[in-house]
């Protein structure tokens, strides 16, 4: 299984996401640290869930780094995150330009 399909599993496993965006960007990170050949290294979350409702943004990453612990202990180098609750924050909820939510 590919580490992006594993990232999203975990995620909807974990949060059960009204959206759910996960991006790997790791080619735009060839030459810099962590990057490795076939990439799976750089990941971009946009994920609107009810378990974020109340939380702080460091709340809501460690949420996410304490599911994605063992990923982020291998091979993924960098994972940025956007994280809301349900009709919070318009930009968490704006996907990457690939896929939109």
């Amino acid at each position: 299984m590919r580490t992006e399909q594993l990232i999203t599993r975990k995620l909807i496993e974990a949060f059960a996401p009204e959206s759910l965006t996960v991006v790997d960007e790791s080619d735009q990170h060839k030459g810099h640290a962590g990057h490795r050949p076939g990439g799976e290294t750089h990941f971009r979350i946009y994920i609107v869930a009810e378990a974020f409702r109340g939380k702080s943004r460091i709340e809501r990453h460690r949420m996410i780094n304490s599911v994605l612990s063992v990923e982020l202990a291998g091979g993924v180098h960098a994972l940025a995150i956007h994280a809301a609750a349900p009709n919070e924050d318009v930009i968490a909820r704006t996907a990457s330009p690939r896929e939109k939510p």
